[in-house]
């Protein structure tokens, strides 16, 4: 039987995502990373840059998961309210931090301290910063919930930063087997041998056509079976399977 890895939500905030503006690359990054740490991200949320909306949704998340990553809404502009809304999610004031402020002004200087950035100094009162090596400006932990800049590069950082600070679990491992063949015929193959091992191994099933469109002369029919397993054992186990059905059914396949 696996073991229950801690849990994490992502919150992506900014109307630029959800206007098409900007490209979301840091929910792979962040996927990629809770992977390796044995921490199973289970949902993601794009929300705009809306108060109620963010503390809503903060609120809802951290009391289900065991941690929260937000990107996004932590800069200098009008626009980036979630560090206050946070605030507000957690009934916390909205506080001049002084440790911050005394990073942007030695990152700055005293006389290129505006407006704008002395906002990124503004976080929940009881909120721990979470370092920035890149720009100095930091993000926050408050509770469960860690609050990091939408720039990927930003991001990363903040993210690597954090690390120690969280509990771990078993890495999943995963093994593709390619199948040359439409989905549908393997569908109850994958069924079987899915049943078979319910408790141990996710199998999921993607199907790509390469070389044109579907049903083109000459295009690559296939489709990509993924194991997803805490046990590498078992997803061995599961790969035999389907290959012996593969073979009983005269399926081209490839690992």
């Amino acid at each position: 039987m696996k073991k229950e890895n801690p849990t994490a939500a992502l919150i992506i905030i900014g109307d630029e995502i959800l206007s098409g503006r900007t490209l979301d690359i840091n929910t792979q990054h962040v996927a990629k990373t809770m992977g390796q740490l044995g921490i199973d991200l289970i949902e993601t949320r794009v929300i705009p840059d809306v108060e109620a909306k963010i503390i809503h949704t903060v609120r809802e998340l951290s009391a289900s998961h065991t941690y929260v990553f937000t990107t996004g809404g932590i800069g200098p502009t009008h626009d980036d309210i979630t560090s206050e809304s946070v605030a507000k999610a957690f009934n916390q004031k909205y506080v001049l931090n002084k440790q911050a402020h005394f990073l942007l002004e030695e990152y700055y200087g005293k006389e290129n301290l505006n407006e704008g950035r002395v906002k990124m100094a503004y976080v929940p009162e009881h909120a721990d910063l979470i370092p920035n090596s890149i720009t100095v400006a930091p993000g926050f932990r408050v509770g469960n919930v860690f609050v990091m800049a939408g720039i990927p590069k930003i991001m990363q950082a903040m993210l690597e930063a954090i690390i120690p600070l969280l509990e771990k679990g078993i890495e999943v491992k995963s093994q593709v087997l390619t199948a040359y063949t439409q989905e549908s015929k393997i569908a109850a193959m994958m069924e079987e041998v899915q049943n078979e091992y319910i408790d141990d191994v996710a199998i999921g099933s993607y199907p790509f056509v390469q070389g044109g469109n579907y049903g083109d002369t000459g295009t690559t029919v296939g489709v990509n079976v993924v194991f997803r397993s805490q046990s590498e054992e078992k997803i061995a186990q599961s790969v035999r399977e389907l290959e012996k059905r593969f073979t009983a059914a005269a399926i081209k396949f490839e690992k």
